[in-house]
């Protein structure tokens, strides 16, 4: 099938012989500046994307959707509240919670009671567990109370399922000698990793009722909540809040990590613009390549014209020119970043310090809406570079340009 006259001539003048080497070198690197920046481009967008959606699958499976508390009085009889959330559409399942402040030898922890047969319908700590079970925390007459802790935290203590630790509250006894802080015995019954840093080193889960003998307090302060649409949170939270009545509050995990992932996404923005940078630039060296190549063929153009091709026919050659250069680059730019992200999310080749960062290596996920929205934003940008050489290849005067010839 022959080519079409425009494209043709387009695709000729690419190729360009020895006199116009030096714009085809142009012509070249322009490919390559395109390829690099939609390949750059697609890089950062899957990590600032893997990044999000691993920090929020972290925290949110290591913590509930949805909280319900009571500020006034607690919640005495949680069993009643629990029976009607799990009547509410997309609710899975709901626990009480008690948290208070710890310290285990010279580590500070977050004390979090908890009803062991309950706490895995609403968070990952179930399928966390790397030794010992939750079902242990069960209080046994006779036997020493008992706690979960975070791997990071058994490391630190040098601690191991079996061992016991001693834990000391706020909450103390008074004696003639003033107030004293009472440590009490548990014994370490279970290992978890819920791969948050700050769970695995600073977290202990015990029975809610010895939560509320420790921590001095007498009912449960909240309740956790699960849905089965992580994006449903918001909603299923006011209906709570009007099912269960105006003494009941309700937050969810978007509005308490709002801050978080506000400034994740602005990051993400930030990157994105300014590696776009390097596709303009690309697009500058393909109006530069276009505007040296018009002044190199003004003879050409000027016969062309002569022999009968229109205004049109001109502008179209060499915006086809420039649309060339950007299909190229931009195919394999997409082709290059689409294979880099895989080979970097595969093998996790980038590890950052999990004190830090949270996470153990970098996760890189590329979505499709963001794929063609880099591809269709690069081949834009070199369709709008070819607009003003073009216009002007289609406005020489042949008269002028063959006066000298």
């Amino acid at each position: 099938m022959d080519l079409p006259f425009e494209l043709f001539v387009a695709l000729r003048y690419l190729l360009a012989r020895r006199k116009q080497a030096f714009i085809s070198l142009i012509s070249l690197i322009s490919t390559l500046g395109v390829m690099v920046g939609v390949m750059a481009l697609l890089v950062a967008l899957a990590l600032m994307t893997g990044l999000q959606a691993e920090l929020r699958d972290r925290i949110v499976g290591s913590t509930a959707h949805v909280y319900v508390f009571k500020p006034t009085g607690g919640l005495e009889h949680y069993e009643e509240e629990i029976a009607k959330l799990k009547q509410i559409p997309h609710v899975l399942g709901a626990a009480p919670v008690v948290v208070g402040p710890g310290m285990i030898g010279e580590q500070f922890i977050s004390v979090k009671g908890i009803v062991p047969s309950l706490e895995p319908e609403v968070t990952n700590i179930g399928k966390a567990m790397q030794a010992g079970s939750l079902a242990a925390l069960e209080p046994k007459e006779g036997e020493v109370d008992g706690i979960v802790i975070g791997k990071a935290l058994a490391e630190k203590l040098r601690v191991s399922v079996g061992d016991e630790v001693q834990i000391v509250t706020p909450h103390g006894t008074l004696s003639p000698m003033g107030f004293l802080l009472r440590p009490r015995r548990l014994k370490v019954v279970g290992v978890f990793s819920l791969g948050l840093f700050e769970f695995d080193e600073a977290y202990g889960f015990v029975h809610l009722s010895v939560a509320e003998r420790v921590l001095d307090k007498p009912r449960p302060e909240w309740l956790e909540v699960r849905v089965d649409d992580l994006f449903a949170a918001e909603a299923v939270a006011r209906d709570i809040s009007q099912r269960l009545g105006s003494g009941y509050y309700t937050q969810h995990w978007a509005e308490i990590n709002r801050s978080l992932f506000g400034a994740l996404w602005l990051e993400k923005m930030a990157i994105s613009i300014t590696i776009g940078l390097i596709v303009m630039v690309a697009a500058l060296n393909i109006v530069a390549s276009l505007v040296l190549l018009v002044m190199e063929k003004s003879r050409d153009i000027a016969i062309l014209k002569t022999m009968g091709s229109s205004t049109a026919s001109i502008r179209r050659i060499f915006m086809l020119q420039g649309l060339v250069i950007g299909l190229i680059g931009t195919s394999l730019g997409a082709a290059g970043g689409g294979v880099l992200v895989y080979v970097l999310d595969r093998y996790k080749l980038i590890h950052v310090p999990s004190d830090v960062y949270q996470i153990s290596y970098v996760p890189f996920t590329l979505q499709p809406l963001d794929f063609v929205i880099v591809i269709a934003a690069a081949i834009l940008i070199c369709f709008v570079a070819t607009i003003y050489p073009s216009r002007q290849a289609s406005k020489l005067d042949p008269a002028q340009a063959l006066r000298y010839q």
